[in-house]
């Protein structure tokens, strides 16, 4: 089967705190997936207990009618096989959960399971991620030790994902849009909050708080987040 007959699946960005309260997007997206399994994708935490990450996802889900199947890829090599892949390639709904952004980039970077789960995406499943989940989509990503950019996946190109928004300090904030690249848009998202690109290419904002788009150090809107 080839993706070219296939439109993407509803992506997900979310600025953290997820599945919990305030998260009415994931309904939603279970709906619009077809199915009624999660498969959530800990890596981001594999140094901060991602069997919780899990039960968390799993309680959130189940309260939705759905179950959830924890992919325990914490390492290189557990991304780098062919069993986790295949879980992820047949899946309607991966979720990528939060913690350490640059742990899960170089888990997944040109992994078999990142290319798993980019083509169940581009065969028309959901994808979701937040806080590190969400930041790793983009590229170029925020650096999470400074504010300034790193390389990203890639999956939105030219798009960089700020999470927790809220938490920043103005002074922060102004730094990391000064240093955006002219052409890239910075999507600053709170928590509880999802900017979520339709199959069709167009963008919506769910949840509790706001997504916020700057281009070239301008505020723009979700609309110019293109791709």
């Amino acid at each position: 089967m080839t993706t070219g007959d296939h439109h993407p699946g509803p992506l997900a960005l979310v600025g953290g705190g997820e599945w919990g309260d305030g998260c009415t997007f994931d309904a939603d997206l279970l709906a619009a997936s077809g199915g009624t399994e999660v498969v959530v994708v800990p890596t981001a935490a594999a140094y901060e207990h991602p069997d919780r990450a899990v039960a968390t996802a799993r309680a959130w889900f189940e309260r939705l009618g759905a179950t959830v199947t924890g992919l325990m890829a914490l390492s290189r090599l557990d991304a780098e096989d062919p069993a986790v892949a295949a879980v992820a390639r047949g899946a309607r709904f991966v979720y990528l959960g939060g913690g350490s952004p640059l742990h899960l980039r170089s888990v997944l970077k040109q992994s078999l399971l990142w290319q798993a789960i980019e083509e169940a995406w581009r065969d028309g499943a959901v994808l979701a991620g937040s806080s590190a989940g969400a930041m790793v989509l983009g590229d170029p990503m925020v650096d999470p030790r400074g504010g300034a950019f790193t390389i990203g996946l890639g999956l939105l190109e030219r798009v960089a994902v700020l999470p927790h928004a809220s938490s920043w300090s103005p002074e922060r904030f102004r730094r990391t849009i000064s240093l955006t690249e002219e052409g890239v848009a910075l999507l600053a998202l709170d928590e509880r909050t999802a900017a979520i690109r339709a199959p069709d290419g167009t963008w919506t904002e769910a949840g509790v708080g706001r997504a916020e788009v700057h281009v070239g150090g301008v505020e723009a809107t979700l609309a110019d987040l293109t791709r």
